[in-house]
């Protein structure tokens, strides 16, 4: 069965906003998983811009779901990752100026160095997963530097559906679907774990999670927006509900 993960770092930006203690991420996480997530993302960024290393800690130790941290491949944040021990660190690309990230991690440019990160990671007893564009050539370099999850930037697709209008069956759009897809195949051929994200939302998330072998799909901006009219827990519950109807070959409906 697909799973969910919500991203809830724009919890912390709101928070940020006025440089206060609420909202908290950890009750969002809370609310989220009563939702029904499956597991909870953060991005923990170099400059802190929303979550902070003690909204990791904190979530380590309360939520009762898979906590999967997203991180730049540094030696700092290699160094919090192995002393905190999220169930899932996944490598992405990062830029300070970016306002999320743009792009999938160039793993075939720097093997050596991620295979380091993730060997150190496994002796940790953390699952490593890789941001990666649908590209043959980052699947395969992440098969050899021992990742056992590629996430797929579907970041290109959704662009194409809201250029489109939303018409799903426009040939950019089915374009760029075909790329994830045939990219999904790849990974799991190559023996890693199909998770997707980027971009999703209520409208396009259905095709993704409708794809053969994809395990998990992370949202986590639209899901925030959502939630400013029904709530966090709502909000969850409506994305999990769409996700589920796809990947088990039914409609759902399309009101909001």
């Amino acid at each position: 069965m697909i799973g969910l993960g919500v991203n809830i770092d724009h919890v912390a930006t709101l928070r940020q906003a006025r440089r206060t203690w609420e909202p908290d991420p950890v009750w969002a996480a809370v609310e989220a998983h009563l939702g029904g997530a499956d597991g909870i993302t953060v991005h923990l960024r170099e400059d802190r811009r929303h979550i902070c290393d003690a909204d990791v800690q904190r979530l380590r130790d309360s939520v009762q779901v898979k906590l999967n941290l997203e991180m730049a491949a540094t030696d700092e944040m290699l160094a919090i990752a192995c002393r905190i021990r999220p169930q899932m660190v996944m490598l992405v690309p990062e830029g300070r100026a970016e306002i999320t990230t743009e792009g999938g991690l160039d793993v075939a440019g720097q093997e050596n160095r991620l295979a380091e990160i993730v060997a150190r990671l496994r002796e940790a007893g953390i699952v490593t997963s890789v941001f990666i564009d649908a590209e043959p050539r980052q699947i395969d370099a992440a098969a050899r530097i021992g990742a056992q999850v590629c996430e797929l930037h579907t970041g290109p697709y959704a662009h194409a559906f809201h250029a489109a209008g939303r018409d799903r069956e426009a040939r950019a759009v089915a374009t760029e679907l075909e790329k994830v897809r045939q990219a999904g195949e790849a990974v799991i051929q190559a023996g890693m774990r199909f998770n997707a994200g980027h971009a999703l939302n209520y409208y396009n998330v259905a095709p993704v999670a409708a794809l053969s072998g994809v395990r998990e799909l992370h949202i986590g901006h639209a899901i925030v927006s959502r939630a400013v009219f029904v709530g966090l827990r709502e909000a969850v519950r409506e994305m999990k509900t769409r996700m589920l109807a796809a990947s088990s070959g039914a409609t759902p409906g399309n009101s909001m």
